[in-house]
Parts: structure tokens; sequence; C-alpha cells
């Protein structure tokens, strides 16, 4: 156990438990909104009303590389007009002829890092998160064969990047920092990684795999 009282995952993760560890497509865990309400994280700005909500929705992509898994994520262009040059798991918002969170995902995916949708096997979802900016995202969870050839949008994706899953399931290598925002002291996890600088939602949802996966 962590000394936050969170279940440490082991080091052996194997697709099996991976694919036990979630409940399927298209069901919800608990939100992390509530979670993080009770330990001070602020999720929402307070000029973000319910009306101004934007659905959207994630891939957490995990890589079943035989060396040992990796998760997969992306460094946005540093001229986009939001979240320029930040990491992030390829997503977007939602459009009306998405079908679900799993389409959306998908469909995002492929446009960003040209990852096609029949070499995803979707296994589950993880809390959903309301965003600062405005965006209720869904995070869905699927594995993927090392196989596959991603190739990056340049308009939205500067690079494609792994880090080892054993990394993320390390409870050493998350951190808190606070920062003032708006006035406001806010909290947000990091997880500093080969020079990548990864923090705010992307890390938030990596704390949320690793306690999934750490649970026996």
């Amino acid at each position: 156990m962590s000394e936050q009282g969170i279940p440490v995952a082991r080091e052996d993760i194997v697709r099996e438990h991976i694919v036990e560890s979630f409940h399927g497509p298209g069901i919800d865990p608990p939100s992390l909104d509530d979670g993080d309400t009770a330990y001070g994280w602020v999720s929402q700005s307070d000029d973000v009303t319910p009306e101004r909500i934007t659905s959207a929705a994630v891939l957490v992509p995990i890589v079943e590389r035989s060396e040992g898994m990796t998760v997969l994520l992306t460094q946005r262009t540093a001229h986009l007009r939001s979240h320029a040059g930040q990491i992030s798991f390829p997503g977007g918002k939602s459009e009306p002829h998405d079908g679900s969170a799993e389409d959306t995902a998908l469909r995002e995916a492929e446009e960003e890092i040209g990852l096609p949708r029949d070499r995803v096997e979707i296994v589950g979802r993880l809390g959903q998160r309301t965003t600062g900016t405005g965006f209720h995202v869904t995070p869905v969870v699927g594995l993927i064969e090392p196989t596959v050839d991603l190739v990056p949008d340049p308009g939205e994706v500067a690079t494609i990047f792994e880090v080892p899953l054993r990394f993320v399931l390390d409870p050493d290598n998350h951190k808190i920092e606070t920062r003032l925002i708006k006035g406001l002291e806010r909290q947000f996890y990091v997880m500093p990684y080969n020079g990548y600088y990864i923090w705010g939602l992307t890390a938030r949802l990596l704390v949320a795999l690793r306690n999934t996966l750490g649970k026996s």
C-alpha cells in the first residue's frame, strides 16, 4: 500500500489483469470529480456553468510490447490556440454523429495519430473528469499492438511517445504541485518523464489508471 492508502500495482501486469480490472466498454466507474473534491482539488473553473460544459473523450492506449507494456501519449504542437505543447492523450470533443464516448475516442485517435479503430481493443473506461476549461471528459482505455504504424497529424501532434506502464504504476513517480491560477491556489498531479512534463488532466488520468490496475 502507498502512504495514501492506495494499492500499489504489481510490476508483472499482463493483459488478463488489465482486462479484468475494467467493467467493459460503455460502463462508467465513479467520477474522478467526486474524489478530487474531497481532497481539495478543483477541476472546474468557477465561470464554467453546466450549460457551457462540452462532452469529450480521450483514448488511453496501452501498447502490448513484449519487453513490457507502455502507455502512449502525444505532445501537442506549439502553435495550437489551447494547450499548446502540452502532453495529452489522443482525444477531443464529441461530434453529433458519435454514438458513444468510445466512438469519439477512436475517431480522434485515428485523426490525430493515424491509429485505425479496428486495431484497438477497448477494455473499459476510467472515471469521467470535468476540466477547468469546460470539458466533461470520458477516458476510454484500449489495448493496441506494437506493430501498428502511427502517423501524427502535423497540425495537432508534434510527437508521439510511450511511457513504460511500470513507471506509471509506481506511486513514487506521481507528484503534487500547487500553483496560483486566477488568484486561487490549485493542486494538480505532475509526472515528469524523460524530459516530458506530464501534468493536469493527463497526469490525473494516469493516477486513475494506476489506482485501477493496482487493485488486487
